[in-house]
């Protein structure tokens, strides 16, 4: 089916938190940036919703306007033409609702594992007990409460985006935005990564959109997975996952409705 913004009616809830928090919108997005050749468009009007507490997964070819997109909601740059809108105001800028991991982690090495946690939190002049204490919680959260004294360097790749996403929920964001955060692991360490990203949701409660490459990953991870269109990018299908997030193991990507799914999402990006 194609989207048209609509949340279809049968997608997953998400976490228990997640009824506190809003949606985020784009209402006829068309973004276009100067190349060197010439204006390039990234997205052609582009209408999505993204309900609190859902876990969006948004694959495509390369080119195609994935990070564009997560960077319009990031508030890393505004569109040409539309709105992004997180609850109701429009985002005019990056903001502390809004956290982002990357592919590489951006961690700072001067500073331990505690310190780049509790980042986000000493900039907003938290006291320091308090901030100590959210850094604490999150590194427990995410299975690295013995390395909070070490140096960052010191930490495994995985680890390392444990310690990223860490510091990205550290300010309460309604949204977590990830841009391909597994794509330069190996396979085991990516596959151990998605089953904790997946618990990391359930406890904290916070909207995810992850822009992945991989079909299985994003439909192994989301509750609705968005497929987008060779540049300009548009969402060509919009596809509930229908598997409820605390029964996904490792056997799931062997069940046949998870096999069906993983085809025809294939088939869309036209991989068979």
């Amino acid at each position: 089916m194609t989207a048209t913004g609509a949340i279809p009616a049968t997608a997953p809830t998400g976490p228990s938190g997640a009824a506190q928090r809003h949606r985020v919108a784009l209402h006829g997005v068309t973004h276009v940036y100067a190349g060197r050749g010439g204006d390039v468009l990234a997205l052609d009007h582009v209408d999505l919703v993204i309900e609190p507490g859902e876990f969006v997964s948004v694959v495509g070819p390369s080119g195609c306007g994935k990070s564009t997109l997560l960077g319009l909601i990031a508030g890393f740059h505004r569109p040409t033409r539309g709105r992004v809108t997180l609850g109701d105001e429009e985002i005019r800028g990056p903001g502390p609702d809004r956290g982002v991991v990357f592919q590489q982690p951006n961690l700072y090495p001067w500073m331990s594992v505690r310190e780049n946690v509790a980042l986000g939190p000493r900039l907003r002049h938290v006291r320091r007990a308090q901030r100590r204490a959210i850094a604490d919680r999150l590194l427990a959260l995410v299975g690295l409460a013995e390395f909070a004294d070490h140096a960052t360097y010191e930490l495994s790749g995985g680890m390392q985006q444990r310690c990223q996403i860490a510091r990205a929920l550290a300010n309460d964001p309604e949204i977590l935005l990830m841009d391909e955060p597994f794509g330069a692991l190996d396979a085991l360490t990516r596959e151990r990564m998605q089953d904790e990203l997946l618990t990391i949701w359930r406890d904290a409660g916070q909207t995810v959109l992850f822009i992945t490459h991989s079909v299985e990953e994003a439909l192994y991870l989301g509750t609705r997975v968005l497929v987008m269109s060779p540049r300009p990018g548009r969402i060509v299908l919009d596809q509930p996952v229908p598997f409820p997030p605390h029964e996904r193991d490792r056997a799931l990507r062997e069940h046949p409705e998870f096999v069906a799914l993983r085809a025809r999402i294939g088939r869309e990006l036209g991989l068979a």
